[in-house]
């Protein structure tokens, strides 16, 4: 394990950043003070801190700031971690919260070797997360268009007998309503308009998805994934942008407890109680790989769209692909046959299937350089 002289904390937000210092030789956690979120501040502080020559290690909480402050300090060509915020330790007791203690705590956690760092991505793997996470959000937005349109529907008892919404037949039934009120009228062709324009924006979304994640390093990981059942494109770029190298982990069990898919567990004594998954680590891998538990609802075959997959894959992915389906389908009825609620069901699906995802990860070598 390396050594430092120093072991410096950072308390980072978007004007102002505190700072603390902790010796390695045990002594007291000095607060130095803060300074401006600036490169060149950042720059002149690490100046200062090595002066006399010292090994220094850097730490700040993950959050809305990024990672710029991390690429800095290790382009200078010095030790610096971004901390899972969630996993660092709290005292019961300690109701006072401020800069000035957050970057000391930090400082003294990190001499203890008690914090849990966590994984960041290049510059590169960083745009394909935005990409994936800019979709997510223009979806969002178009569902919330939809949403408005469909209650202003209601509002004047125009209801649709159609089987589908959003259809062309329902794009051409909305043609042909008409309002008494000429500004009504207005607000439905604005309210249809939204939901045209966001329909656009998503699928400008996808196909910039695909030109990039087609460019991406990662793309034989990501082509060996879409062989699997319930994972498309958009599916399988979203979890390589949000995990990176699946290698990363050592068994499918740690990728599991990663994406929060593991139950939570409050026991003492001889009392043991298991709750529901525990819903910590990365959201947006979790939301996609429960959607994609749902399609294990059919019985377990090859269909035309998964063979031509499937077929560009090795051998050895098409087997776990294979079995994934096999051991999946039959899980899904028989959890279905206990009475299990549908969200439940996929979310137990979702947590076997990431362990056939931690698999292919192993079967298809990656070269990132992350």
């Amino acid at each position: 394990m390396e050594e430092f002289s120093k072991f410096v904390g950072l308390d980072v937000h978007k004007e102002r950043i505190a700072v603390s210092v902790a010796e390695g030789n045990g002594g007291e956690v000095r607060f130095l003070g803060e300074i401006d979120n600036a490169p060149d501040a950042v720059e002149k502080l690490i100046k200062h801190l090595r002066k006399p020559r010292t090994d220094l290690l850097f730490c700040y909480e993950s959050g809305p700031c990024g990672y710029e402050i991390y690429r800095q300090i290790t382009d200078l060509g010095w030790k610096c971690i971004v901390v899972a915020t969630s996993l660092i330790p709290k005292k019961a007791g300690d109701r006072v919260k401020t800069d000035r203690r957050d970057s000391m705590m930090l400082a003294r956690l990190l001499r203890a070797g008690e914090l849990e760092a966590v994984w960041v991505p290049d510059g590169t793997q960083e745009a394909l997360r935005d990409l994936t996470r800019a979709r997510e959000d223009m979806k969002h937005l178009q569902r919330q268009a939809k949403q408005r349109l469909l209650a202003f529907f209601l509002r004047h008892g125009k209801r649709y007998s159609g089987q589908s919404n959003w259809t062309q037949a329902h794009f051409r039934w909305m043609e042909g309503i008409k309002f008494e009120q000429p500004v009504q009228q207005i607000v439905l062709q604005e309210y249809i308009n939204a939901v045209q324009d966001g329909g656009k924006r998503v699928a400008g979304m996808d196909r910039e998805i695909e030109r990039a994640a087609q460019a991406s390093s990662t793309w034989p990981v990501i082509e060996s994934l879409m062989a699997l059942r319930g994972i498309n494109l958009l599916t399988a770029t979203t979890i390589i942008a949000e995990i990176g190298d699946l290698k990363r982990f050592a068994k499918a069990s740690q990728l599991m407890a990663y994406l929060g898919l593991v139950p939570s567990e409050h026991s003492s004594g001889g009392s043991v109680r298991r709750g529901g998954i525990t819903k910590t680590g990365n959201s947006h891998v979790r939301r996609v790989l429960v959607e994609s538990g749902w399609t294990y609802r059919h019985a377990a075959r090859k269909t035309k769209v998964l063979q031509r997959r499937a077929e560009r894959t090795s051998d050895a992915v098409q087997e776990i692909a294979w079995n994934a389906q096999k051991r999946l389908c039959g899980r899904y009825r028989l959890l279905e046959a206990k009475g299990k609620l549908k969200v439940q069901v996929c979310t137990a699906i979702a947590r076997e299937l990431t362990g056939f995802i931690w698999a292919v990860g192993q079967a298809v070598p990656l070269t990132s350089n992350n």
